[in-house]
């Protein structure tokens, strides 16, 4: 077993494409695409303006079985005032756990080197992006940026001495069948009556900036209460925006103003990924024209977030985004949608998913080492 460092190109190339081979014959999991990852693990990634990383490969006898990154983000490092570095991108063939060892033993190596004290994860980069490992739900594939990952890699985990830090949860929902329909209607009217500036509307795609810049205000001051939330950076918010642009539904995104002045956002976008498992990670001519066709056949949405200011929670406004967006979606012929993720410990967003009709029906856990 040889643990090397990535350290050119053809590494790199390895590094991506492994998933491949671990995941090869599972119906659930959904190839991402090659040009997204190389991106996403790229210089031209903007959160590696303020964060730095290592990759590693495990190899036997000159084959690949493993990878993993290592990752310090300053930014965290500061809002949270806790020398906390994460390992990601972990990948590992079954009956390997020489290499997982070895993998987990290379990232805290090197994170302990930058005077790291705690090694958590995984997290792909960030909290910000997919993140967690599947632990509940291994029967069906993962929406839109989430993960999928094998049990064994619990197992894995647990034998290298990481310990559960915080599990989060996916719910989901039978649109139709949203039981509470009836009552969030008499709330709305309820809520207008009291709050006689409140508009709900959707996303003016003509004015995308304007709607982004609001965006932008709202998520950094909703979450920074939340466990783990590392605000993102102008930068990081204007690409993530720039990727998910031609895949957002402007019903599904959803605005709230009090007197003109945004207050809250409700941000839903189609299940991209029953399209992306049938691309192999590819995009070229060919498989747009798969993208085209089985892009009309998307029957799920995801709920990425939902973000209301400090002074307007708990008015009902969340319970106005909710109906509005579910609404739009029944409209548009969405059968089911997806709430997540959602902290273990967050009890209000719980009884929302609830109130939606959502299931509990996915859990991811992150794990975490002190060095």
């Amino acid at each position: 077993m040889q643990i090397d460092l990535v350290s050119d190109k053809q590494d790199m190339g390895q590094f991506i494409r492994f998933p491949w081979k671990v995941y090869e014959g599972n119906p659930h999991w959904v190839p991402p695409l090659l040009k997204e990852m190389e991106f996403m693990l790229g210089d031209k990634n903007p959160f590696f303006k303020h964060a730095e990383s290592a990759y590693f490969l495990a190899r036997e006898n000159g084959a690949v079985v493993g990878r993993i990154a290592a990752i310090i983000d300053r930014n965290h490092i500061n809002i949270h005032n806790e020398q906390v570095g994460f390992f990601g991108f972990f990948e590992c063939l079954p009956v390997q756990i020489a290499a997982a060892e070895g993998l987990l033993n290379a990232a805290s190596g090197w994170l302990k080197e930058r005077a790291i004290e705690v090694m958590r994860g995984p997290m792909n980069p960030s909290v910000n992006d997919e993140c967690g490992f599947l632990f509940e739900g291994f029967d069906s594939p993962p929406m839109i940026m989430m993960p999928y990952t094998p049990p064994y890699y619990l197992d894995y985990m647990e034998h290298c001495g990481l310990a559960k830090v915080k599990d989060l949860y996916a719910y989901i929902s039978v649109i139709k069948d949203v039981p509470s329909a009836d009552r969030l209607e008499k709330l709305a009217a309820s809520l207008r009556k009291r709050i006689p500036g409140l508009v709900v509307r959707p996303a003016n795609m003509r004015k995308f900036q304007k709607e982004l810049s609001a965006v932008k205000d709202i998520y950094n001051s909703a979450w920074v209460h939340n466990w783990g939330f590392v605000p993102m950076t102008e930068e990081e918010i204007d690409s993530l925006a720039d990727r998910l642009k031609s895949l957002l539904v402007a019903d599904l995104l959803i605005m709230a103003e009090v007197n003109g002045d945004p207050v809250a956002f409700f941000m839903a976008v189609p299940d991209f990924n029953h399209v992306l498992s049938k691309l192999n990670g590819k995009l070229g001519p060919v498989e747009i024209l798969k993208f085209l066709w089985h892009s009309r056949k998307i029957k799920d949405i995801r709920v990425l977030t939902l973000g209301v200011k400090e002074e307007y929670r708990r008015k009902g406004i969340e319970a106005m985004l909710y109906l509005a967006s579910f609404k739009a979606a029944m409209k548009r012929g969405y059968e089911r949608a997806e709430m997540s993720w959602v902290l273990e410990d967050n009890v209000l967003m719980q009884k929302g998913c609830e109130l939606m009709g959502g299931k509990l029906y996915k859990k991811y856990r992150i794990f975490e080492r002190i060095l």
